[in-house]
């Protein structure tokens, strides 16, 4: 992979749309879980606490773990945008954790953001990318159909 100066917008516009509808989902499913979690907590005031950590979870296992089977995220696969390890091959678990450790809260993900911009190296990673040794990259259009290639040939018509 190459290491680039140059910031390209589009692929940080990208990331972060994917990431807002990641947020969607997660946030309607961390809403019913901390719901049922919480539901008696919250007379005693740790139910805010409780939603923050089991959101933060959340986030941290869904990345993690879509980034290791489907190399991207729902919101990412929408988007047109893939992870993978800066060699070009699927994320091993290891990398995808460490990549996504910044997901935990949001402010450490936003720094995680800022320092990849800023700092010296491939300004298409963040910071914990260039850890982890991983890389997001465009594989599509965003918001496209997927592609023939995508999917098997159909089977040939009954003789």
């Amino acid at each position: 992979m190459a290491v680039t100066n140059q910031i390209n917008w589009n692929n940080w516009i990208y990331r972060l749309i994917a990431y807002i509808i990641d947020s969607i989902i997660i946030g309607i499913v961390a809403s019913i879980i901390s719901f049922a979690a919480a539901f008696g907590v919250f007379a005693l005031g740790w139910g805010s606490l409780i939603i923050l950590g089991i959101m933060g979870v959340l986030y941290f296992l869904y990345y993690s773990i879509l980034d290791v089977v489907w190399g991207a995220t729902l919101g990412k696969r929408i988007m047109g945008l893939t992870v993978q390890g800066t060699d070009g091959q699927r994320l091993t678990f290891g990398k995808a954790f460490i990549r996504n450790l910044s997901k935990l809260f949001w402010l450490i993900l936003f720094l995680d953001w800022l320092i990849g911009i800023i700092s010296t190296g491939n300004k298409q990673q963040k910071f914990l990318d260039r850890v982890a040794g991983a890389v997001v990259v465009q594989r599509g259009q965003p918001f496209a159909a997927a592609t023939q290639q995508d999917y098997p040939p159909p089977p040939p018509p009954p003789a």
